[in-house]
């Protein structure tokens, strides 16, 4: 068979790619989100590396972090700010845009941060929820063994 006429899929380039050359000592692995990529350190979801077309304002580093630490990186990461894209006000996830004139030196700040476990920096994913079809499929059968059980006891009754 001839392949010639086959689509080939391209991988897209790294955004900003020397971030994960700044914390490669951690041995980070990536997955794809949002459309962008994640970066994982162990079981920790870091950063995001977002570079799109769309929603420019947004591109950058995305930080994983909560609102209890926002006002303690703005001190060291004056540009810092929330993601517009999300469609909330204030969000844990926070960008340094690339767009601003000290983009690369705050992205490699916040590599430095990570490299030595800031806390600030980093969150453990939650378990993914089961969509709701799926959990009433589980749900079902266990509504029958209860049923089972109460028409057994009622049959020892008898």
């Amino acid at each position: 068979m001839d392949d010639s006429f086959l689509p080939v899929r391209k991988n897209k380039p790294v955004p900003h790619a020397f971030v994960l050359d700044a914390i490669a000592s951690l041995s980070p692995y990536t997955r794809p989100m949002f459309g962008c990529l994640a970066v994982y350190v162990k079981d920790k979801i870091v950063l995001i590396l977002r570079d799109k077309p769309t929603s420019a304002s947004d591109n950058g580093v995305w930080l994983a972090t909560t609102r209890e630490h926002h006002n303690s990186l703005r001190g060291e990461f004056p540009n810092m700010r929330s993601i517009q894209v999300l469609g909330k006000p204030v969000t844990g996830w926070q960008v340094l845009p690339a767009d601003a004139p000290d983009f690369e030196a705050a992205a490699l700040r916040a590599c430095e941060l990570v490299l030595v476990g800031d806390p600030r920096i980093g969150k453990v994913p939650g378990v993914r929820r089961a969509s709701r079809s799926k959990s009433k499929k589980t749900a079902e059968p266990l509504k029958k063994s209860k049923a089972s059980k109460g028409s057994a006891k009622s049959r020892a009754k008898k």
